[in-house]
């Protein structure tokens, strides 16, 4: 493998620390521009009835489009959980890095802060969204648990844990693990498979492929952190599901309900990271296959001539960017996974992270959004993804 550029991690990093600290925790989001009333009402008519839902929804596509700033027109900044966890991990793998007392207190910070934003409501601990949601299936309200969001939380806590062996985080960790365990729907689709819903509420529909591939990994872990069999059983019935709704290309469309067949790039990397995790853990040499699948897919279909990332292989509706940095953060979070075992991987590694390194970061130290057909999306956001960008490099450094 080829050294990566150290240096320049260091650098950049450095850089986003002194924009995190200007900045602030809160931040506008990808959503924002839907997440008030008039937003949700505009979405929720575009899937109901697309040629007049298009009309709705124009104005706010082309904000967008031509006006990103202009999403504080629409809502707030919040604090997003997901981000939060991501914070945390990427300071406590600062902290190792370094062994920085500084960097742990700033991983335990956003520990603490997770402690305070837990979803209201439920017995177990889970974590969501902060405004209501508008879907093609309905609306989440805010402050419901989603499944997506649970996986990071527990990552976060169990790394601080690694390193201070606190008891207070795996009690945390505990209730995360039972709370994806008990308070999540599944639905049978084959004998021994199963798909889980992507919120606790008992009508949700499932079939959402990366819902049931985190669930997995969480409940994975969680057997092997507290030796407890009935997670792995529920996990490995996730995992069947996961495996065999991948695709005779190697790839996973977004859902299996026939409605959302799209095929993206971050989410293409939720599913090989949580079959990755799962497989150091347990083995399986059906998991080696499916990666191995994915990954062919992964390289030679959701990157440009240039090995950058294309946000689709299979689109769902026109987009109106080229380029988005959540994609960048998730490529480089996988090919940190599985460094060393695909050649390919670790090329567009190489090209990926020099290209965020070249032109991602904007002179205040924040990252890009997005590069727009026209210019570039430079609102930062924490959830999507200066955090997951923070903690993909922080992992970088780490593991170098």
């Amino acid at each position: 493998m080829q050294p990566l550029p150290v240096d320049s991690i260091r650098a950049v990093l450095r850089r986003f620390l002194r924009w995190l600290d200007r900045y602030g925790e809160t931040s506008y989001d990808f959503q924002s521009v839907y997440a008030g009333t008039l937003g949700q009402r505009a979405k929720a008519l575009y899937y109901r009835n697309p040629p007049f839902g298009t009309i709705a929804v124009l104005p706010m596509v082309a904000c967008e489009a031509l006006l990103p700033s202009a999403r504080r027109l629409f809502w707030i900044r919040q604090r997003f959980p997901i981000a939060d966890a991501h914070y945390a991990m990427g300071f406590a793998f600062l902290s190792r890095t370094f062994d920085s007392a500084a960097y742990y207190g700033r991983a335990v910070h956003f520990l603490e802060v997770l402690e305070t934003t837990r979803c209201p409501g439920y017995e177990r601990e889970g974590w969501g969204y902060p405004f209501d949601w508008e879907t093609i299936l309905g609306t989440i309200k805010s402050g419901t648990p989603l499944i997506t969001t649970l996986p990071y939380v527990y990552e976060a806590f169990r790394e601080v844990y690694e390193l201070d062996k606190d008891e207070q985080w795996r009690q945390h960790m505990s209730s995360i693990a039972q709370h994806a365990l008990l308070d999540y729907r599944d639905i049978e689709t084959s004998p021994g498979a199963a798909s889980c819903g992507y919120t606790p509420n008992p009508d949700d529909p499932a079939g959402v492929v990366n819902a049931s591939a985190y669930r997995a990994a969480l409940l994975t872990t969680a057997a092997a952190d507290f030796s407890e069999a009935k997670f792995r059983e529920v996990a490995l019935r996730n995992m069947n599901y996961v495996l065999q709704s991948q695709n005779a290309d190697g790839s996973w469309y977004y859902a299996t309900d026939g409605r959302r067949n799209f095929i993206d790039h971050f989410h293409t990397c939720f599913v090989l990271k949580a079959l990755a995790k799962i497989e150091r853990l347990i083995g399986d040499p059906r998991l080696t296959t499916s990666i191995e699948r994915g990954v062919a897919y992964y390289v030679r279909n959701l990157f440009d001539e240039q090995r950058r990332p294309r946000p689709f292989s299979k689109r769902p509706r026109l987009t109106i960017y080229r380029r988005e940095l959540y994609d960048y953060a998730e490529c480089l979070n996988l090919a940190a996974l599985l460094r060393g075992r695909f050649a390919e991987l670790d090329a567009v590694l190489l090209t990926v992270l020099r290209d965020v390194l070249d032109r991602w970061q904007r002179p205040d130290g924040s990252f890009r959004s997005r590069q727009l057909l026209l210019g570039w999306d430079d609102v930062p956001m924490h959830r999507w993804a200066q955090a997951q960008m923070f903690r993909s490099l922080s992992l970088l450094l780490h593991t170098s």
